[in-house]
């Protein structure tokens, strides 16, 4: 019996033995994946073992991270994890709820949302397209990455407090967003920064607010003014992060937060989340797990009050 936990405490001494695996929810190619194929390069030298990437898109997320949720609690299964693992527990009953069958090990990265327009739009602020909109209800759409996206819910919040009626329109991804910007379909666009950062750069858009708390640092989005500093609370962050099924021991949760730890300041690391447009925001386990709490709250405030939850029941009635 004494024996016992000195044979596990040298088994978790030498963690990782072998390749990790690291599940994606999304489908390869998308800023979600890119994010976790840069951590993959890096991986070797900064835990000991490889990150190996397996794509499990499906469900708005809920497949990769229902198979995660599944998994084996003994750091050889990780997954990347995004604010939509609050949403989809807030929709909709899951076979797994993710904040609880879930552990956060670290924050890795994030950006905000940008609301953009036209280049040639007549609107030169946010407050002359606000008073637009008052003159015009419902004449004003807004493009978004599907019904119950956090592009969406950034919009209908700017709605709301706002006071104004923009119809929402949904699309199946970013991209398909701003192609209808760009093709006069819908007058506004709600996009990740990064997504948004080359149209910008390009001149084909404007962006008249950013949802962060303060200005981007990226010397291509620093112009564009807050919402907050505009007098709107419209603030929310979209993070990126690796999560672990429930029950992970200290020990191994200890080496994996150190190794992630490690990636996440690797420089190469950062150069790959500066051509993303990404901004490298470190936490660690229970600063992101308090991250998790805030954001449930305020996203579970702001689909009751902006009526998407009954847009999303709606739909699927």
């Amino acid at each position: 019996m004494s024996n016992k936990p000195i044979a596990m405490q040298t088994i978790d001494n030498k963690f990782p033995e072998k390749p990790i695996t690291l599940i994606v929810p999304f489908s390869a190619g998308g800023g979600t994946d890119l994010i976790a194929r840069a951590m993959e390069k890096v991986s070797v030298k900064n835990l000991g073992q490889t990150l190996m990437v397996v794509n499990k898109p499906g469900g708005a997320g809920a497949i990769g991270w229902n198979e995660l949720a599944g998994s084996s609690p003994n750091g050889y299964t990780l997954g990347i994890i995004t604010p939509e693992l609050i949403s989809l527990s807030l929709y909709s009953e899951n076979k797994y709820h993710y904040l609880t069958s879930l552990e956060p090990i670290v924050q890795v990265a994030g950006s905000s949302f940008v609301m953009i327009v036209q280049a040639d739009a007549p609107w030169k602020n946010i407050h002359e397209l606000i008073e637009y909109a008052k003159q015009h209800p419902r004449e004003l759409k807004f493009s978004h990455a599907g019904i119950g996206s956090i592009p969406h819910i950034v919009g209908e919040s700017f709605a709301k407090i706002t006071d104004i009626n923009i119809e929402q329109v949904p699309f199946r991804g970013a991209s398909e967003a701003i192609i209808a910007l760009l093709g006069n379909h819908v007058q506004i666009t709600f996009m990740s920064s990064g997504s948004a950062k080359e149209q910008i750069k390009s001149g084909k858009v404007r962006a008249l607010a950013v949802s962060s708390e303060q200005r981007l640092t990226d010397p291509s989005l620093a112009h564009i003014p807050t919402f907050k500093e505009q007098r709107l609370d419209v603030i929310f962050n979209n993070w990126y992060g690796v999560a672990t099924p429930k029950g992970l021991s200290p020990e191994v949760k200890t080496e994996l937060a150190e190794g992630l730890k490690s990636i996440v300041f690797d420089p190469e690391f950062k150069n790959s989340m500066d051509a993303l447009g990404l901004e490298i925001q470190y936490l660690g386990p229970q600063e992101t797990q308090e991250i998790w709490i805030a954001d449930n709250e305020k996203l579970t405030k702001i689909i009751q009050e902006t009526g998407i939850l009954d847009i999303i029941k709606a739909q699927k009635n």
